[in-house]
């Protein structure tokens, strides 16, 4: 069926991201073109218990030199990440009385606990073929790994999507969409392909350092930042790092800027939490010069728009562009991650594109993904 082109189909995506805070389901409506419509979203969170099986499995993931491997806790997480998307997607269906027959697909992205692209290696835990076993419904999985064997860094995936919904935004162009999730990410917006990159850390510092040093998962609102002062002299030997000089496409591992790489100190929570919204912030900010030209509109999503302070940073920082959050334009902030799966696995269902030379590196265009049958 994959290269067949179809009409407009119901797909499900599913995402559980570096934040490691949940799976995040949603249906859509599309032929891998156009969005027809937005079907209802849900959200499994993870308990703090499956949150350390999944750091555990970061932190063993980083020695893989297999793709295929699952040594030690990798196994048991890998059958983990399975179990519950497919759970989650059982209850989505069943909350919303939703017709199974009528679902043409699921767009599965997994857990990624590896993702060195100079070394050719994508690895993103769960088993998409058993996910589609267990559900009964063809399921899309492996978006990344054929882009990276031709040559491509296999991320960022999302931005043919936020070129989908920001193509007709009734704002001033050029417009990026900014997602602050473990890693932040933009896409340029201009009528051509889509220009994207990783543009650093996004909520992983600050969730980490949240975590480690009052056991609360992340900074909630940013209230906890806005009552620090940003260590600018830390900040910048941050950004002194070549990865920030790079321009798009480029793109990072979660643990790129781990506190062990980037040396910390010891700051008290609102400073610590401070500096590290500015960083996040700061490096959004260089990427500007960086695209092909001055954004006139931003639009935030991911688990960063929700953070009244990383995002009056950002106003702040990229004026006199203006900055709004997702839910302000009408798209979902909490669940874009998920229906732009949906959206992939349908573009991957009819062959089509979804990276590109000016989003991943890749020399064309290309599709890529794996259907799996039940």
């Amino acid at each position: 069926m994959k290269g067949q082109a179809l009409g407009v189909v119901r797909a499900i995506g599913l995402m559980s991201g570096t934040s490691l805070d949940g799976v995040d389901v949603a249906l859509l409506e599309t032929d891998g073109e156009r969005i027809a419509a937005f079907g209802p979203t849900g959200y499994r969170p993870y308990t703090e218990e499956e949150r350390a099986l999944l750091r555990q499995a970061l932190a063993q993931g980083a020695h893989l030199t297999d793709r295929a491997a699952r040594p030690g806790v990798l196994a048991e997480a890998d059958a983990f990440v399975t179990r519950v998307h497919a759970e989650t997607v059982e209850t989505f269906i069943a909350d919303y009385r939703i017709d199974r027959a009528c679902i043409a697909l699921v767009g599965f992205h997994g857990q990624t606990v590896l993702h060195k692209p100079a070394a050719r290696l994508t690895v993103q835990i769960g088993d998409g073929a058993a996910l589609a076993r267990r559900l009964k419904l063809p399921v899309a999985y492996d978006f990344r790994q054929a882009d990276i064997s031709a040559g491509g860094q296999g991320a960022p995936l999302v931005p043919v999507y936020h070129q989908a919904l920001a193509r007709d935004l009734k704002r001033p162009h050029p417009i990026a969409v900014l997602n602050v999730g473990g890693v932040a990410n933009v896409t340029f917006v201009d009528g051509g392909d889509p220009v994207a990159c990783d543009t650093g850390p996004g909520n992983a510092l600050i969730d980490d350092f949240m975590r480690d040093r009052t056991g609360a998962p992340y900074d909630n609102f940013g209230d906890v930042a806005a009552t620090g002062i940003p260590d600018q002299a830390f900040i910048d030997r941050v950004l002194a790092d070549g990865f920030f000089a790079r321009k798009p496409p480029k793109s990072l591992d979660r643990n790129s800027f781990a506190f062990a790489n980037i040396g910390l100190p010891d700051y008290s929570v609102p400073d610590g939490a401070a500096t590290l919204s500015a960083l996040t912030v700061q490096a959004v900010g260089l990427i500007v010069a960086k695209l092909p030209a001055e954004p006139k509109a931003w639009i935030v999503a991911g688990g960063g728009a929700r953070n009244r302070t990383l995002v009056k940073m950002l106003k702040a920082r990229l004026a006199p562009a203006t900055v709004e959050a997702a839910d302000e334009v009408g798209w979902s902030a909490d669940a874009l991650e998920a229906q732009a799966f949906a959206y992939l696995a349908v573009r991957t269902l009819n062959g089509l594109p979804y990276t590109y030379p000016t989003t991943t590196g890749v020399a064309r265009p290309m599709s890529g993904g794996i259907i799996a049958r039940s």
